[in-house]
């Protein structure tokens, strides 16, 4: 049993919330969001509440309907508040800018390094940081990690891309006797 599956949605003001077929679509202020869902797990909406169930007791619905609830709940709060992400780029020449619909990056490498930015995204860089938001939660912490994988932070100096709340344990380098 689900505890996050058996809790209520609420639904806010502004926004909407459909079922067709094995989709979920919400409809907000800042734009729409649609997600598959699997065909055990019913949702019924009443009195701008969402109460979630499964048809059959499977392990495999068992582990989907908190996910479900989490994933309707995101999108819930993302057509009403854009999410976002803060990336700092730290190092020496390290930097990352943003021209047109990409990000360039110099990253100690012999070459630049060019990551397409996807439409429902928003990308801003300023001072080795980047911004990175969206209406997704999904979409942007994907985006982000695959960034952040660009060059991880070394624990020595810490170079490379993290995230802004990200503390990096630091190493002692060699001693000198």
């Amino acid at each position: 049993m689900s505890r996050i599956g058996k809790k209520e949605i609420i639904i806010p003001a502004k926004t909407e919330v459909s079922v067709s077929g094995n989709f979920v679509i919400v409809k907000g202020p800042l734009g729409e969001l649609k997600k598959e869902i699997p065909a055990g797990v019913k949702i019924d909406i009443k009195d701008g509440k969402i109460n979630l169930s499964i048809a059959k007791k499977t392990i495999e619905l068992n582990a989907l309907w908190g996910t479900i609830a989490s994933h309707i709940t995101n999108m819930i709060a993302g057509v009403n508040k854009v999410y976002e992400k803060k990336l700092i780029i730290e190092g020496i020449g390290y930097k990352g800018d943003v021209s047109g619909a990409k990000i360039v990056f110099r990253l100690g490498f012999s070459h630049p390094i060019e990551v397409l930015i996807p439409k429902e995204l928003k990308v801003t860089s300023e001072k080795g940081i980047l911004t990175i938001s969206g209406i997704s939660k999904d979409l942007v912490g994907s985006y982000c990690a695959g960034i952040r994988a660009l060059k991880k932070p070394e624990p020595y100096k810490g170079k490379g891309i993290r995230y802004s709340d990200e503390v990096i344990r630091r190493k002692e380098g060699k001693k000198t006797a």
